[in-house]
């Protein structure tokens, strides 16, 4: 019997045993009700946050939350579906639901369309660190049994009058269901929508069609109109002109490290020694930004924003994505623009320029398949410096080459950093983190960060080493950060009006060779102080355009002031000199 056809009517004897009849309007119900029942586990507790059960209102708000997901989802099934629609749709409905629901139960994760759409970006890596056991037992329950059940129906045929009116009528039944269930319970349900909009995205599973909707119609909308060229007036400062020797300016792009957990920030743990020892030098140039908010709390958000000149403070993800980025206005500048990605891509910061990956470089013994160490970023650097000096001109532009971490991306924080850098015992070692105590999520997610110090440290080396040739500066700064367990939640892409801090503050430093201030004018010991310092606003990830800007000395009218750090701190002939 195939699942995708309705049966005919079943000759007598044994076959019709192995059958279970049922009209299309039945299977609707009794899937809807499935779904209401176990699949909106994290909807209801959110919905009943703070009410008691020993206050009978509480009873019948969760009645009638329960009504409203089944009407709900009774409604936009029965728009659909038809006797030869049925069994494909609810297949297809069936896996996906259970799948998103454990991903939900598991993570704390909300379906909306930025997590939607973050998910169909994720490479196969990543992806197939989320597979588990646990996965794959909640999947073979709700999804293999019920598929089980669906397999045994057979469709009973109406006559098409009849099945119209019976179809219009269950419609009309489900819409007054939901008015009902609203109406009774109106004030608290108004106060928690009103007050938690994104909870919308826990009805599960209209939270992901809709949101896979929304994506897909933004995406289409985006590809039928080209990038929206800004920044035409960029032009090369004066600078430019009176270089000496070359400039290169580095950005590193930290991926899922969180402030809280950051040595150089007063973590309790010193997950940055290296760095540490170098700021503690005597005259050191390393400044490390102690609170500063993201842009957003996944990477499909935060790369296309932060490299935006609009950011947060004005966001608007469709101009975002639907103009230039940082990187297009300074290579229109003539800047020499080099994106290298170690994660899953630039997000379209990077569509049209120079770019490569760390899998492609192949450094010896950092890469296993397609998954390669941080290392692997800066496994060349000699190499290219020695070409910008040998091809280095008087009056050539800047260099400016970013470098995208795999960092401290989740859940398999262990397989993010070699053997060395397990300090932190226990570590957890699955990619299960409902397998791992707090603690031990905690350590490996430490010894991440161990690793990434070390990347940077020796990064900051490479660079030191040639500052006789290379006038070079380095900004690093996460993209987003991460929950490792607090409230409930894991990893990160929690909606960013309810996001708790660690997913938002991330750590940020910057660091520059000996000669690079006194060839910018750059008051390093005023750039520390505004570090320092704890600003009515805050650093963020909305000055990252403004500041790499001035760094490049790049000049456009896009260029905010206000929002370069080093801007109040640029004296043009007067600049510190740096050890």
């Amino acid at each position: 019997m195939s699942l995708f056809k309705s049966n005919p009517a079943a000759a007598p004897g044994s076959a019709s045993r192995l059958t279970i009849p049922a009209t299309v309007e039945q299977v609707l119900l009794a899937v809807s009700l499935l779904w209401a029942l176990t699949a909106n586990r994290f909807f209801f507790s959110a919905a009943l946050k703070g009410r008691s059960f020993d206050d009978p209102s509480a009873w019948g708000f969760a009645a009638a939350m329960v009504v409203l997901v089944l009407a709900l989802h009774l409604f936009l099934l029965a728009l659909v579906a038809n006797r030869w629609t049925v069994k494909p749709l609810l297949v297809v409905l069936i896996i996906t639901t259970a799948f998103a629901s454990w991903f939900m139960q598991a993570f704390g994760v909300y379906l909306d369309p930025t997590m939607v759409r973050n998910t169909l970006r994720t490479d196969p890596a990543e992806a197939s660190e989320l597979i588990s056991a646990a996965l794959l037992l909640h999947v073979l329950i709700y999804a293999g049994l019920p598929l089980l059940l669906l397999w045994r129906v057979r469709i009973v045929n109406r006559p098409w009058r009849r099945a119209v009116l019976v179809r219009l009528g269950l419609i009309v039944v489900a819409v007054l269901a939901m008015v009902a269930s609203v109406m009774a319970v109106f004030q608290p349900f108004s106060s928690l929508m009103r007050n938690h909009k994104e909870i919308r995205y826990l009805i599960t599973p209209s939270n992901y069609v809709w949101s896979l909707g929304s994506t897909l119609a933004a995406e289409a909308r985006g590809a039928a109109k080209p990038r929206q060229a800004v920044g035409l007036d960029a032009a090369a400062g004066p600078s430019w002109a009176g270089r000496t020797k070359p400039k290169v300016v580095v950005m590193v792009i930290g991926e899922t490290a969180r402030a809280a957990n950051w040595g150089l920030n007063g973590y309790a743990r010193q997950t940055t020694p290296q760095l540490a020892e170098i700021a503690a030098q005597p005259g050191s140039s390393l400044i490390s930004f102690r609170d500063v908010q993201a842009c957003g709390t996944n990477t499909e958000t935060s790369l296309p924003c932060m490299f935006s000149a609009i950011g947060r403070r004005d966001y608007d993800e469709a101009r975002i994505r639907g103009t230039d980025s940082l990187l297009h206005i300074v290579a229109r500048a003539g800047v020499g623009v080099q994106w290298r990605d170690n994660q899953s891509g630039c997000k379209g910061v990077c569509d049209g320029l120079p770019n490569d990956a760390v899998s492609k470089v192949n450094a010896p013994g950092l890469c296993e398949g397609e998954r390669c160490l941080d290392e692997g970023l800066i496994a060349d650097l000699d190499g290219r410096l020695s070409e910008v000096v040998a091809g280095f001109k008087p009056g050539a532009a800047p260099q400016f080459w970013l470098m995208h971490q795999l960092g401290n991306h989740g859940p398999s924080y262990f397989r993010r950093y070699p053997p060395a850098f397990k300090r932190f015992v226990p570590a957890c070692e699955k990619d299960d983190l409902r397998l791992c105590s707090k603690e031990e999520i905690a350590n490996a997610y430490d010894n991440a960060l161990l690793y990434t110090d070390h990347v940077l440290a020796s990064l900051i080396a490479k660079l030191k080493s040639r500052a006789a040739e290379v006038d070079t500066v380095l900004l690093y700064v996460s993209d987003h950060g991460e929950s490792l367990g607090e409230n409930g939640l894991f990893l990160h892409g929690i909606p960013y009006a309810i996001a708790p801090d660690v997913q938002t503050r991330v750590p940020m430093l910057m660091w520059a060779s000996s000669s690079f201030a006194n060839s910018t004018g750059l008051d390093w010991d005023c750039l520390r102080g505004r570090a320092a310092q704890t600003p009515a606003t805050p650093v963020s990830h909305d000055h990252l355009f403004h500041t790499l800007m001035g760094l490049l000395d790049v000049r456009s009218t896009l260029l905010e002031p206000s929002l370069d750090l080093a801007g109040q701190c640029r004296v043009p002939g007067n600049g510190a000199v740096l050890k």
